[in-house]
């Protein structure tokens, strides 16, 4: 059967302006789904491909992984979907669903994992093809735009605060108040967290108590990391850039957890005695596997979390771009397809 022609925005090379592309779908495998893309979100990650900043990138390419759609075909495998249903595809589009990772529900983790926009054509497009094991249902409560950025920003901070197993009225402390720290922020309210927002742009203080938090210190001031030591179970640093590590640190409780979710360059570095002394940690966590997303979605509609979205046609893809690469989102663009 002739495979049919699917409508993108693409990469040409490295750092340049998306530009309109057809190219004929993959085969369909037994196990495969199509969908048809009606959302797609633009994540920061989006622009590291884009850019090549991973050196994983490969030319012409269609970001794009924070995907909702209706399935519009099934592999002769697939049982678990049907035909025009709602579902979601994140960062990855398959695993080898073999080894001990993915079979004790650890497919994000997964040396073959298969990022849905390295290697592959992603979301910025008519339609995506992806293993339909990675497809998930949404809840019929979420709206698409809302529920895409869910599909990668939403995971990536749900997923450590469920993974801490922290108690009730446990204070978290989340860095930066942007794309992920403003779900980040709604996540751990809801989940019955005191929740302390650092953020060097004081002007988003009263927008920080709308999405929840109880706190908000205006990081960049003299003398307030200090003055907040020991306060915190868990942080968990958003922004992709660098810090000093070991204030953060010290803003840790005994026992306490530092996890890295924003793409932060260059190296972590803190003393030895710095983590000793406490029993302190510091660690990093990589999207979410998918039972854990669908757990993230159920919970994001029961509690009525969502992102705070710009709308762009996909015609307006390289304005939504421009906007990101400025740092003006507020707080998530979602491409319209539909």
């Amino acid at each position: 059967m002739k495979e049919s022609m699917i409508h993108a925005y693409a990469a040409p090379r490295a750092g340049a302006s998306l530009e309109p592309y057809q190219f004929a779908a993959h085969a369909l495998g037994p196990l495969d789904v199509e969908v048809g893309i009606s959302h797609c979100g633009i994540c920061h990650s989006d622009l590291h491909l884009i850019d090549n900043d991973w050196g994983v990138s490969s030319y012409p390419l269609v970001p794009g992984h924070e995907i909702v759609g209706s399935v519009s075909r099934l592999g002769t495998a697939v049982t678990q979907l049907r035909a025009g249903q709602r579902v979601g595809v994140g960062w990855l589009a398959g695993a080898c669903m073999n080894c001990d990772l993915c079979l004790n529900g650890n497919e994000n983790l997964c040396r073959h994992s298969q990022p849905t926009c390295i290697a592959r054509p992603g979301g910025f497009a008519s339609h995506v093809r992806a293993d339909a094991r990675f497809a998930v249902a949404l809840p019929d409560s979420l709206s698409s735009e809302l529920a895409a950025p869910l599909l990668c920003a939403g995971i990536t901070v749900f997923a450590p605060l469920q993974r801490q197993r922290l108690k009730p009225a446990s204070r978290v402390g989340v860095v930066g108040l942007g794309g992920l720290g403003h779900l980040a922020v709604q996540f751990a309210a809801a989940m019955g967290f005191a929740v302390t927002v650092f953020s060097t742009s004081a002007h988003k203080q009263e927008e920080a108590y709308g999405f929840g938090a109880d706190r908000f210190v205006e990081s960049s001031a003299p003398g307030v990391l200090s003055a907040a030591a020991g306060s915190c179970d868990l942080i968990l640093t958003t922004v992709p850039v660098d810090l000093p590590w070991v204030e953060y640190l010290n803003l840790l409780k005994p026992n306490g957890h530092l996890s890295i979710v924003g793409a932060s360059p260059g190296e972590v570095r803190v003393p030895a005695f710095a983590l000793i002394d406490g029993q302190k940690s510091v660690g990093g966590s990589a999207v979410g596997s998918n039972s854990a997303i669908a757990e993230m979605l159920q919970f994001a509609a029961a509690h009525k979390i969502a992102p705070r979205i710009e709308r762009f046609a996909l015609k307006n893809v390289n304005e939504a771009l421009a906007r990101l690469r400025q740092n003006q989102m507020r707080y998530r663009a979602v491409l319209v397809l539909d």
